[in-house]
């Protein structure tokens, strides 16, 4: 085995990993609702890209079985790299919006397969001080391809618009420069991931066994204790968010005749892709640190609350569309805060509902609930915001947080989990 620093390969492992999941939830919405497309559409074809996670736990044993981490991994990227330049070429088409739709479908699997892999090779690439020392790191990472992604992608195609006055050319050349991005990134791996001796395909075993394993283990997962409340949780903690994920980047940019705030492109990558990132990944922080001193127990209703409240945002916002730059950034980032904040609840009782025997594979399982919690709601989002318009939907919204605390009061929880031990 070549030996690496893996100050080489995390990081950028882990960029990669990021930056096309942002490129499909959520440059595919600027790009078209900026291109013309309806709410109604926008919401509804997206929220189908859900639908490589919603079903990564069915394929995930493969990935295992057929090749290494490492080709999966180097694979994928080129794949990805391909489909970002396929969109670059098709936006200018008379029927884009079908073609890039299909491309965004085929980069979804791909990425999704990606994250698979890429986990899997974090695991086999370092010993346990390794995993834990840069478990921070490759977090980091993929925030930055968050900011890279939502943030300068999307202000860079803000100020093409403005330049050129041409939005196809200018997210053309927003995702031909993505698609270099990715070419570099997979050559650069090519050479620089390492090839550990216990990367290698599963092959004395058999398909057929590894399918009757996780039938096995798909069935062990809904016989736990209380599996119908968790699934109810896992579905419903955040159908507010949910909806809101959807039509958050239509209000701001919609003109202000149409109940938007009439927001530019690049005002977006500031607001969306900078502020709000850093206010999600401070109350992700927080929230953690919380529950290492106290507890997930103590802490799960003001998490609760935190992720349902700031909403009130959109509400405030919506009725008054001229409000300040400066402040339609702070409420963006309480809004984003409090999401990340209240979002630590949600993955820690994941975590803990997993807990057991097959452990690994329960917490892909109920990963796949999480990307479908986020998938129904959506596409509907749409269809509910321009019939109800943006003030009335957002007030539905904060309805919809019924629905979070309701189901947060059915949970029981061991009040030592997740506290530091003594």
């Amino acid at each position: 085995m070549k030996k690496h620093s893996p100050w080489l390969w995390v990081p950028s492992l882990y960029f990669a990993e990021g930056l096309p999941y942002i490129a499909v939830m959520t440059l595919s919405l600027v790009m078209y609702k900026k291109m013309g497309i309806s709410n109604t559409d926008i919401a509804l074809y997206t929220s189908w890209l859900n639908v490589p996670w919603v079903i990564k736990p069915l394929w995930s044993p493969f990935v295992d079985l057929l090749r290494t981490k490492r080709w999966w991994i180097i694979s994928m990227q080129l794949l990805i790299g391909a489909g970002l330049a396929g969109i670059a070429f098709t936006i200018p088409a008379t029927h884009f919006f079908q073609t890039t739709l299909a491309i965004f479908w085929l980069m979804a699997f791909s990425s999704a397969t990606h994250d698979i892999a890429a986990d899997g090779f974090y695991m086999l690439g370092l010993d346990s001080h390794g995993q834990a020392f840069f478990v921070g790191i490759r977090s980091t990472f993929y925030r930055i391809a968050n900011i890279a992604g939502q943030g300068l992608l999307i202000m860079l195609a803000g100020y093409l618009e403005k330049s050129s006055g041409n939005i196809p050319y200018s997210w053309s050349i927003t995702f031909f420069l993505m698609a270099g991005i990715f070419i570099a990134l997979w050559l650069y791996h090519a050479f620089i991931l390492p090839r550990p001796a216990s990367d290698r395909p599963a092959s004395h075993v058999s398909a057929r066994n590894l399918i009757t394993e996780f039938l096995m283990t798909f069935g062990s997962f809904f016989r736990k204790k209380q599996v119908g409340i968790a699934i109810l949780f896992m579905l419903l903690y955040r159908l507010p968010e949910a909806q809101l994920t959807k039509m958050g980047i239509p209000f701001l940019l919609d003109p202000i005749e149409k109940g938007g705030l009439g927001m530019a492109t690049e005002q977006i990558g500031i607001v969306q892709g900078t502020v709000g990132i850093i206010g999600l990944t401070l109350g992700g922080i927080l929230g953690g640190i919380a529950v290492a001193r106290d507890g997930l127990s103590k802490w799960l209703w003001p998490m609760v609350w935190a992720i349902s409240l700031p909403d009130l945002v959109y509400v405030y916002l919506s009725c008054f569309q001229h409000t300040p730059f400066l402040w339609i950034n702070i409420c963006i980032f309480i809004e984003q805060f409090g999401y990340g904040f209240g979002f630590t609840a949600y993955m820690l009782y994941l975590i803990y509902f997993s807990r057991g025997t097959h452990s690994t594979a329960h917490y892909a399982i109920c990963t796949a609930f999480m990307a479908l919690g986020m998938m129904l709601p959506g596409m509907i989002a749409g269809w509910l915001q321009e019939t109800l318009g943006y003030r009335n939907f957002f007030i539905w919204i904060m309805v919809c947080c019924t629905a979070t605390f309701a189901v947060t009061a059915l949970l029981k929880i061991d009040p030592e989990f997740g506290k530091k031990s003594k």
